[in-house]
């Protein structure tokens, strides 16, 4: 049995997933294990791969979901990125870093921000 915060977190994978298909993506893979970690999602979009970490929050107790995306945990994403890439002998290919925030509040309908590369606040 699953405990609740990885219920918590398949459940934002599947809202994040179902957001980023609307938004013109395709999903290649979901929940993609490196020795360096999980990969939440692996999208396409374009010509360019997309690495997506998805973060769920119910409340704010803790902050915003997005701000729990540290350097350290960038660090371990890059390398992930990297770790995926060289599985697939893509090493040449464009890639990024997208970050997907959910807030469920108090059982409002979700609230979701897409926060792509370049609007993480470290920067690559």
């Amino acid at each position: 049995m699953e405990d609740s915060r990885r219920q918590l977190g398949n459940r934002g994978e599947h809202l994040a997933e179902l957001f980023l298909i609307k938004n013109g993506m395709k999903i290649l893979a979901r929940q993609f294990r490196t020795p360096f970690g999980e990969i939440d999602l692996v999208a396409k979009v374009g010509d360019e791969l997309v690495f997506v970490e998805v973060k769920t929050r119910l409340t704010d107790t803790h902050g915003y979901p997005e701000e729990s995306v540290t350097r350290e945990k960038i660090k371990h994403l890059v390398k992930s990125a990297q770790s995926y890439l060289q599985s697939h002998q893509a090493e040449d290919q464009a890639w990024r870093i997208d970050v997907v925030a959910i807030r469920s509040l108090d059982g409002r309908e979700p609230e979701i921000v897409h926060f792509k590369a370049l609007d993480l606040p470290y920067g690559f």
